[in-house]
């Protein structure tokens, strides 16, 4: 990951499709804010602009973000 073009750590990304989408999986009773921040967070240290968090739990979810990334 990347902060002000200096490298802060790395991210392996749960999936990572064609290098155009991440895909964050969760095994939990639900999905939290957290969750999303987390993959909001992932959009914005990377290249990639859309993200798909994933949740396994008792009623599985899917919702989709996107951050447009100003830096290509």
């Amino acid at each position: 990951m990347l902060y002000e073009a200096e490298v802060i750590g790395e991210y392996y990304a749960d999936i990572l499709v064609e290098n155009k989408v991440i895909v964050e999986i969760k095994a939990a009773r639900s999905l939290v804010k957290e969750n999303e921040a987390q993959l909001l967070n992932y959009l914005k240290a990377t290249d990639i602009e859309v993200g798909l968090l994933v949740n396994f739990g008792t009623k599985p979810e899917v919702k989709r973000k996107a951050f447009d990334n100003l830096r290509k």
